[in-house]
């Protein structure tokens, strides 16, 4: 694994700035609020389960006994849940300055969520797509806003039917979560299109990925991976390629404090097959930059959820 390259050593100090976490209880959501923390941001835990979210505040904590953080509860299987969690975020913090769309799901059979939608879709995109826009006049009213989505290689696997959104005669496992990361992105470019058009230049939407990451859905992704991470004696193997989540979560802490980074960028690790290694600029399917498709998306999207955006001051 490469050790060269870019490191939270180069991160800027965040003293004074507010970030919302999504999913921030574990894996890489954790490690990203851990390294915010030591960067001085007030990080806001958006998370579904309070009590692993309390937990993880205390591990952070002991580690790092001046950090700013603060729990909030967010379901984003549940709309109504997102609802509130973005009033109470809104109401405490009239500026937002970073979100995070990180939170996900990888279901191991076909579920919905409390509104009808396919689980990895509903949460991992249409969840997030509400949350953003109920959020985004806090985002407008930061100096330099940004909302990062941590979407995954899988993204590249994506297929979109508008026709069987609920996945009714074509779920998998990995198909659905493909879909969902693959929106996922196609999101990202398409609020950074929207952003630019309405004559914004922050906040700005840029996206992250973090590879091969030892964390709860790779684990869960599968039985040969299952097999990977779980065999005593692969343990060399898994540390050739695969990031514990401290190097798992650098892309998403680049994308969400490198101040040079732009609207519109995509980071993922260095490494070979963007496995391991420090984050850099990589290249999304070309299919996430389809107008056509964003557009289409984001119009669902809004039928979908009821929020819609606010672009003006």
């Amino acid at each position: 694994m490469a050790k060269n390259g870019w490191s939270p050593a180069q991160a800027p100090r965040m003293d004074g700035r507010t970030v919302v976490v999504t999913g921030s209880n574990t894996g890489i959501g954790l490690e990203t609020t851990r390294h915010l923390a030591r960067l001085g941001a007030h990080v806001l835990m958006a998370c579904r389960n309070v009590d692993a979210a309390a937990t993880a505040r205390a591990d952070i904590l002991a580690g790092v006994p001046d950090a700013r953080l603060d729990v909030v509860q967010l379901d984003l299987g549940d709309l109504a849940s997102v609802r509130k969690a973005a009033d109470e975020i809104g109401t405490s913090h009239p500026v937002v300055d970073v979100l995070i769309n990180n939170a996900g799901v990888m279901a191991g059979r076909r579920e919905l969520t409390a509104d009808g939608f396919e689980m990895d879709f509903g949460t991992s995109f249409l969840g997030h797509f509400a949350l953003t826009g109920l959020l985004l006049e806090r985002l407008l009213s930061a100096e330099s806003g940004r909302v990062v989505t941590v979407g995954s290689s899988a993204h590249r696997a994506g297929v979109l039917d508008f026709d069987d959104l609920t996945m009714d005669h074509s779920f998998s496992t990995s198909r659905a979560y493909a879909r969902a990361k693959f929106s996922q992105l196609v999101f990202a470019v398409e609020l950074q299109r929207r952003l630019s058009a309405s004559g914004h230049t922050a906040p700005i939407s840029v996206a992250a990925h973090p590879g091969a990451t030892h964390s709860g859905v790779m684990r869960d992704s599968g039985r040969l991976l299952h097999w990977l991470f779980t065999t005593p004696t692969l343990h060399w193997l898994r540390r050739s390629f695969i990031m514990e989540g401290p190097e798992g979560a650098l892309p998403s802490l680049r994308a969400a404090t490198d101040p040079d980074v732009i609207g519109g960028q995509y980071f993922g690790p260095s490494g070979p097959g963007q496995f391991s290694g420090p984050p850099v600029l990589v290249v999304p399917s070309p299919r996430v930059l389809d107008g056509k498709l964003g557009n289409r998306l984001w119009d669902t999207a809004e039928e979908l959820t009821g929020v819609t955006y606010a672009f003006s001051r």
